[in-house]
């Protein structure tokens, strides 16, 4: 049989409160999971209908409270999903915005490179210098711009890079050989 009272407090951080019961006697515990899912919170001074129960600790307990006068303060249910829906809009907006702009400089670097990488191919070759004490490698290496182990595609061009081209940096301990790990070994 539902009874009636009214929302004498609400503590909305841990989402409960109590009933002060229209007959009379002692205030009864109420936990926001009694209140039907609307999107509207609990608000004090509210006329509540409800059914008593036995909480977990054997205390009484209101379970499916209805609103029975909601005060006119209360904003409609449509305005709050609005503004829940434009908060999260807002959100998703400001995450696309941050995915675009990293595609975008993704692939202007590599739009950059590309570029970059046919501006040097329609370079002429500058003639090999030898160094002394080494042998002449074929011609079909050229400084490119490489300098890493991992832009080699064999030993012998790791070795003409490292002795013909400036800046390498594929001799870690300096003994003279590159790409130990990779390439000569």
């Amino acid at each position: 049989m539902p009874l009636t009272g009214t929302l004498r407090s609400w503590n909305e951080e841990r989402g409960f409160g109590f009933i002060a019961p229209t007959h009379g006697g002692a205030e009864i515990f109420v936990h926001v999971s009694a209140f039907a899912r609307d999107g509207t919170r609990p608000s004090i001074g509210e006329k509540l209908s409800y059914e008593l129960h036995r909480g977990r600790d054997g205390k009484p307990q209101a379970v499916k409270v209805v609103r029975l006068a909601v005060g006119a303060t209360r904003p409609p249910k449509v305005e709050r999903a609005a503004a829940s829906k434009s908060k999260t809009s807002w959100v998703g907006t400001l995450v696309t915005i941050a995915v675009l702009a990293t595609a975008g400089t993704w692939g202007y670097k590599q739009f950059a490179a590309s570029r970059h990488r046919s501006e040097l191919a329609s370079q002429p070759a500058a003639p090999a210098a030898t160094v002394p004490g080494t042998s002449a490698m074929p011609a079909a290496f050229r400084c490119d711009g490489r300098t890493h182990c991992s832009q080699m595609t064999s030993c012998a061009e790791a070795k003409w890079f490292i002795n013909n081209c400036p800046g390498t940096k594929m001799d870690g301990n300096n003994d003279g050989i590159p790409c130990q790990e990779q390439w000569c070994n």
